[in-house]
Order: structure tokens, then C-alpha cells, then sequence
């Protein structure tokens, strides 16, 4: 169902975003030199870091395919980024055309690029929200949020590639947390979160080239990133590098000696 036409969005293009920073990456065009600047710093400090963001481009698809399998007909994303190929609603309305999907960003380029690009089935219906992760409130109570999902059953929440830009100080497992207390028992959550676990040197100077900017990134190791999951079971394989999770045999003969730099897991809850 598409929303009315919002106000022309304000937007700081000399401030660089995690999304469109991100988009650099993929090879999307909806970026800015403040974007750019920040995006090659990291890649001379991390040069594998434009894999690791197809991965976890590749990992979204995996888990809402999964989640759509299992039967969920209604997701939460959270931190969309903007539009490029198998989004949530495409790839969960592929298994399931009714399926609903409620896509959350704080930028407004973001949502531009949502409600113009992110149109589902008739049979569906995706709702845009523009919103920070860090003020669940805003989001569970939105209007837009509870027309397009039914909180009495199950809800595939999705946060990819998001959590590491929420600080310390403001309590992300708190915040997640308030999600997964607003979902009923057999509701998913999948998460993907970039560690030092596996290359420590070349992350935390991926950290460090993305902290010139004004937006901070936080490495967390496996076992903090675990704790998002409190009450809810890991389905197989666990927390696992993002490129490994259910990813084919044949592709995961390709990974070969892939230095990995995140975590991704799907859970169900108790």
C-alpha cells in the first residue's frame, strides 16, 4: 500500500551515513563525498571490507528466505539501508506474496528511496518508517507500525548491520531487548554484527578509519553479541561468521580463507 507523498526530506550531505556509506560499498550511486571519504578511508585501513558488506547484503536474503519458510508473514526491519536487490519484501513476499514488512531508517534519503522503490504485491503490504533503532517506542507504536503488523503473532525482526553504530552508553542489549519483548513466543530475530573476533588487527582499524566520522562503530566480540539473543534459541548454525550462515556448499567452497569481519545469527524465541 503506498503512503502519501511526504515532505521533501532534510538532508546534511556533508555529514556522512552509515547507509549510504554502505551503498558506496555495494556500488550504489546515493551517496555523497562525505560518504565517499569515510567509505575509501576504510577500505585502505580494511580492504576486505566491501566483501564483508556483500555478505552481509547476502546473509539478509539468506535469513528472510529461512524466516519466510518457517512460516512468518510479518517483519520489522530495522536500519533498511537504501534499496538494492533482494530487499526483505521481495524476498519474503517471493515465498509468501501476503507477506508484511514495516522497513525502519533514520535517514531521510533512505526513506525517499523506500517509498519509491520498495513496492510489494497487492496481495502484501510494506509501511515505511522514519525512525532511529535506539527509540523503540517510536517505532512499535507507530501508527504505520501497528496497521501493517499484528503484534498476536509472530514477527520476523530484522536488524543487519546496524548495531554497531549504537554506543555502549546507550544500552543496545536494553534496546533490542524492547523489541524482543514486544514479539510473542515463535518470533524470529536475525542479527548481524561486525567483530574483531576473527582478524582483530585489520577490524579495529576498520574501526578506527570509520570513527573519523561523526557516526561511532563499536566492535563487539561473539559472546556480547550473543547476549541480543537472551530468550531466544539459535537456530543451526549458531553465531556464525556472516558468509557461513546457511550459505550453499558451493559457495562456501568459494569463501576459501575469507578473513570474515562480522557475526550473524537467527534466533527463535522461547
Amino acid at each position: 500500500m503506498a503512503d502519501e507523498t511526504p515532505a521533501a526530506p532534510k538532508l546534511n550531505t556533508l555529514v556522512p551515513h552509515p547507509a549510504r556509506v554502505y551503498d558506496y560499498w555495494l556500488g550504489g550511486k546515493d551517496n555523497f563525498e562525505a560518504d565517499r571519504r569515510v567509505a575509501e578511508a576504510v577500505k585502505i585501513a580494511s580492504p576486505g571490507v566491501v566483501q564483508g558488506a556483500r555478505d552481509n547484503r547476502a546473509f539478509l536474503g539468506r535469513a528472510v528466505q529461512f524466516l519466510a519458510e518457517q512460516g512468518i508473514t510479518q517483519f520489522l526491519d530495522i536500519g533498511t539501508g537504501i534499496p538494492t536487490q533482494s530487499n526483505t519484501h521481495e524476498v519474503a513476499q517471493a515465498v509468501n506474496p501476503a507477506a508484511r514488512v514495516v522497513y525502519v531508517d533514520n535517514d531521510p534519503i533512505v526513506m525517499v528511496h523506500a517509498r519509491a522503490l520498495l513496492r510489494g504485491t497487492p496481495e502484501g503490504r510494506t509501511a515505511y518508517i522514519e525512525a532511529d533503532l535506539r527509540d523503540p517506542d517510536s517505532i512499535l507504536t507507530h501508527p504505520d507500525t501497528l496497521a501493517t503488523l499484528d503484534f498476536a503473532q509472530p514477527i520476523g525482526v530484522v536488524i543487519v548491520g546496524t548495531l554497531m553504530f549504537v554506543k555502549d552508553e546507550d544500552d543496545p542489549f536494553g534496546i533490542v531487548k524492547r523489541y524482543t519483548d514486544a514479539v510473542v513466543p515463535g518470533s524470529y530475530l536475525a542479527v548481524t554484527h561486525v567483530t574483531g573476533d576473527f582478524a582483530r588487527e585489520s577490524l579495529e582499524a576498520f574501526a578506527e578509519a570509520y570513527n573519523t566520522g561523526p557516526v561511532p562503530l563499536t566492535l563487539r566480540t561473539g559472546a556480547e553479541i550473543s547476549r541480543f539473543f537472551d530468550g531466544f534459541e539459535l537456530v543451526e548454525p549458531g553465531l556464525v561468521a556472516v558468509g557461513e550462515w546457511r550459505s550453499d556448499p558451493d559457495e562456501a567452497l568459494l569463501l576459501g580463507d575469507r578473513v570474515h569481519g562480522g557475526y550473524g545469527a537467527v534466533g527463535r524465541k522461547l
